[in-house]
């Protein structure tokens, strides 16, 4: 677990130059463009949050603390004209963008350090799986309240 600290340590450290990465890929994919419409400090501000709160979010942090977060994040998607696969797919770069960074800088001597970046990449995995989930039903939910969006946020 010693090393799985160390690694979240490092992304926290480093959580500002991990979000401008990432807004720069946001802003050139074609991918999500939809994402033109979520003023750029905003994007940045709330992946930077992550980054910068990464332990307490992986271990302080309860499901219903990921679903309040997500579920806000998914509506206000919605209700700025992103689609529902380009938010769950911001939410893959942001993960993405992570394990770039861990491959980069991780260098695994002992097999118990692997073990321990294999328990952070659990960790990990589940946080980002809620986070695309919840997402996901805050996107929903605006839709399903405000029909007329869903026609213009599908384009």
């Amino acid at each position: 677990m010693m090393l799985a600290y160390r690694l979240v340590r490092l992304i926290e450290t480093h959580s500002d130059a991990l979000a401008n990465g990432l807004l720069q890929k946001v802003q050139t994919s074609e991918v999500v463009s939809d994402y033109r419409n979520v003023p750029p400090e905003e994007l940045k501000q709330r992946v930077y949050e992550i980054y910068r709160h990464l332990g307490e979010w992986l271990l302080g942090k309860s499901e219903f603390d990921i679903e309040k977060r997500y579920l806000e994040i998914g509506a206000k998607r919605a209700q700025q004209h992103v689609s529902q696969s380009q938010l769950v797919w911001a939410i893959v770069l942001t993960k993405e963008n992570l394990w770039e960074y861990l491959k980069k800088e991780s260098v695994l001597d002992r097999p118990a350090e692997v073990f321990g970046e294999l328990e952070m990449l659990q960790l990990l995995d589940a946080f980002f799986d809620r986070a695309i989930y919840y997402g996901a039903v805050g996107h929903e939910r605006v839709l399903a309240q405000h029909p007329v969006a869903e026609s213009s946020v599908a384009k």
